[in-house]
């Protein structure tokens, strides 16, 4: 029985920064830990739980994973931020009834995600006697922020919220990236093997003039961390949110009404069966270039190959591999989410489905 609060890491960064590969490495890593997982990602279905769920299937043969059964909760709305009290305290609630079987949870928010008011969420008395927040985690692109962008799609969306009149009080991508450090107690720079060292240096040296002097920086490859620096940081963020002043808080004051940026997206689920995976890469560079496409995951079958592969693409930068077998009672099929802005949605279709064999 857990005589003390359980601890959760909250995984904040913009789509494409590297968040499910890094909970996936912990989750490989986990130890003896008995870990529950929500995934909080803007989509009709959600990629992250499935890949984050593979891992644990991965390493049930070594039993080196000890992912709760039944342990990943999904948010469906894309905004945590605007349903904390209808979706995320429900599932804390599951948890606490469940708070025996326990060691630590870890949540991935959505890509424009603000991590304040799921902090804050762990300050409501049927929260707070049972779990603390034990640290903010705030990804970044290092690829993206190296090039001067803050993620790959930046231009894109800064440019989608020039054009509606509705965003005018909302934070620019800047504020809401200034907003996710202001709130980390621990920053990663992901992908370094795609940078230099000068780069490496040139960004952390950005992140500190937006973080508190206590504020660690590391920079990872490949989302390989050691467990032990994200886990058991006991930094109680719920304690002292309340003095952070972000720039939400700022625009949400002052505006007449609250909306978000990412409420506008498109998302379409494309599902297939076996395809031709060479095919289906190209084709799916081909909408990329053409349409506004912010981010594309998913998972892929192919003829006589007993492993699942999966594709993931931020901006034009697509990667592909395999991650699993299927399983016994799984049925072999390919699902890519795509979300974009002002999507041809038919014409994504069409494109995909040539090379469904």
């Amino acid at each position: 029985m857990n005589l003390t609060k359980i601890p959760a890491t909250v995984v904040t960064g913009f789509l494409g920064s590297g968040k499910t590969t890094l909970l996936s490495n912990i989750i490989k890593q986990a130890g003896n830990k008995r870990i529950a997982i929500i995934v909080n990602e803007f989509g009709e279905t959600d990629i992250d739980s499935d890949l984050l769920r593979s891992c644990a299937i991965d390493g049930c043969e070594d039993n080196e994973v000890t992912l709760l059964e039944d342990g990943i909760y999904e948010l469906a709305n894309g905004c945590i931020c605007c349903t904390v009290e209808e979706e995320f305290l429900p599932v804390m609630k599951k948890l606490v009834e469940r708070r025996d079987e326990i060691d630590h949870v870890l949540i991935e928010t959505s890509g424009l995600a603000l991590p304040k008011p799921l902090v804050q969420a762990f300050n409501w008395p049927e929260v707070q006697h049972h779990f603390t927040v034990d640290a903010v985690i705030t990804v970044v692109d290092g690829p993206a922020l190296a090039e001067g962008r803050f993620a790959h799609s930046h231009e894109q969306l800064e440019s989608q919220r020039q054009a509606d009149e509705n965003l005018d009080h909302d934070p620019s991508i800047q504020e809401l990236y200034e907003d996710q450090l202001g709130a980390a107690d621990l920053v990663i720079i992901s992908k370094t093997d795609l940078i230099n060292t000068e780069q490496c240096q040139r960004i952390e040296a950005d992140i500190n003039t937006h973080t508190d002097d206590s504020v660690k920086v590391l920079s990872i490859e490949k989302g390989e961390i050691n467990p032990d620096l994200i886990l058991g940081l006991e930094a109680a963020s719920e304690a002292h949110i309340e003095a952070l002043h972000s720039h939400h808080d700022h625009h949400h004051d002052h505006g007449k009404h609250h909306h978000h940026a990412h409420d506008d997206f498109d998302s379409v689920v494309i599902s297939m069966g076996l395809v031709d995976s060479e095919k289906l890469l190209q084709q799916l560079e081909a909408v990329i270039d053409a349409q506004n496409i912010y981010r594309a995951k998913g998972f892929v079958a192919l003829k006589d190959k007993p492993m699942r592969q999966v594709v993931q693409a931020v901006g034009s930068r697509i990667e592909h591999y395999f991650d699993r077998l299927w399983q016994v009672d799984e049925i072999a099929r390919t699902e890519i989410v795509i979300i974009g802005k002002q999507l041809d949605i038919e014409q994504i279709k069409i494109a995909l489905k040539t090379a469904e064999i």
